[in-house]
């Protein structure tokens, strides 16, 4: 397993999207393939000490012929945030048969001073060039674009919802409500399309 341990700015970590003071409902999603059940993708709210916000994230990839599993991918990370900034992030990524995790805590890297995680949940300011890739623990260049308001549909029926779209190592289109709750995932990948339906809880 290859692991990797960073440290991040004190004073800085802040997100540009307000983060809730308490915790909101669960989001969980099915992840279809091709329109096809490829697994699911849970991100799950919780209050710790001295009134943290803890993100527990959970996503479990599986394609298949039959009962020969040809793609797998796992992802398990939590965070752990107070009054408006990331404390510290654990994560660990099963990823091409390898597994890699991550441990970043605030400290003293300047390098990864005002970056948020590429977890989704909370949302991105277009004006970001930068965010922390929670499988590596390093900082990815992006580029996003406010593409404005959209009906998607989800498991609940059709909702309004503000389309964003990140460019990194992928391009994903993602989508949140008018409280700024995450609601929507499409993106390519290995010539497939992934798309995100997102389920009551």
């Amino acid at each position: 397993m290859k692991t990797l341990v960073l440290t991040l700015l004190s004073a800085a970590f802040a997100s540009p999207v307000p983060v809730p003071a308490e915790p909101p409902a669960d989001i969980v999603f099915d992840v279809l393939r091709n329109g096809q059940a490829f697994g699911r993708h849970e991100v799950r709210f919780d209050e710790g000490q001295d009134g943290a916000l803890l993100v527990d994230i959970d996503i479990s990839l599986r394609a298949g012929l039959g009962p020969i599993t040809v793609f797998r991918y796992e992802h398990a990370a939590e965070e752990v945030w107070r009054d408006g900034q990331l404390v510290s992030l654990e994560a660990e990524t099963l990823k091409d048969g390898d597994r890699v995790a991550v441990d970043v805590e605030r400290g003293s890297d300047a390098d990864l001073a005002d970056l948020i995680p590429s977890s989704y949940w909370l949302g991105y300011d277009p004006a970001l060039t930068r965010i922390l890739n929670t499988e590596t623990g390093a900082p990815m260049p992006v580029e996003i674009e406010d593409l404005g308001l959209e009906t998607i549909e989800t498991a609940s029926g059709e909702i309004e919802a503000r389309h964003i779209r990140m460019t990194g190592t992928l391009t994903v289109d993602l989508w949140y409500d008018a409280e700024g709750r995450w609601v929507g995932c499409v993106f390519e990948a290995r010539g497939q399309t992934i798309r995100y339906v997102l389920q009551d809880v």
